[in-house]
């Protein structure tokens, strides 16, 4: 019994065949989608930003989902069956008729971000300019896309492509280079 509970605890992301995906969630399932991601032990990310919420009698900082409609989860693409039958859950995004992983250092860079000080916000899904290393500072390592550059600043936009979702953020134009 306590090796079945031994072997039943260990993570689904200790196997290397892993990726993450993008889940598609019904509206405002973002949340209940990644918390019972988490209790089935499936390494789950939902990116939220903070934003003032308004009532008729008060306000309040409420955490949002940075890309509505969307949460992140890393399992192996042969073991989708656990994440389809979650609440909320719409599909996965898939190209194909295959789940389509998403580029780790996207998420990366996302998770990055959201763990810094920096202010940011969502943005519209940018084509055009240069992709472009961030060098020095609480970015250092990020990738992202150079959408202006005004001296002494640079916008920069961190994108999930495979959902053409993004954020931007502002960043010292001196402290990318080109990727």
């Amino acid at each position: 019994m306590n090796q079945n509970q031994n072997q039943n605890s260990e993570p689904r992301t200790l196997n290397p065949e892993s990726q993450w995906f993008a889940v598609w969630t019904r509206s405002r399932h973002e949340q209940v989608v990644r918390d019972q991601l988490e209790r089935k032990r499936i390494d789950a990310f939902l990116p939220t930003i903070t934003r003032w919420s308004r009532w008729k009698d008060r306000k309040k900082k409420i955490d949002w989902p940075l890309f509505p409609g969307y949460c992140f989860a890393r399992f192996n693409v042969e073991d989708t069956l656990p994440i389809l039958k979650c609440t909320g859950v719409v599909s996965i995004v898939s190209f194909e008729g295959k789940p389509a992983p998403i580029p780790e250092y996207e998420l990366e860079s996302i998770r990055v971000l959201v763990g810094s000080e920096l202010q940011y916000d969502p943005c519209p899904m940018i084509h055009e300019g240069m992709m472009v290393e961030v060098v020095h500072g609480p970015l250092r390592g990020v990738i992202g896309r150079l959408v202006r550059k005004d001296a002494p600043k640079a916008r920069l936009v961190l994108s999930v492509d495979l959902i053409g979702q993004a954020v931007s953020v502002e960043v010292d134009a001196a402290d990318v280079k080109p990727y």
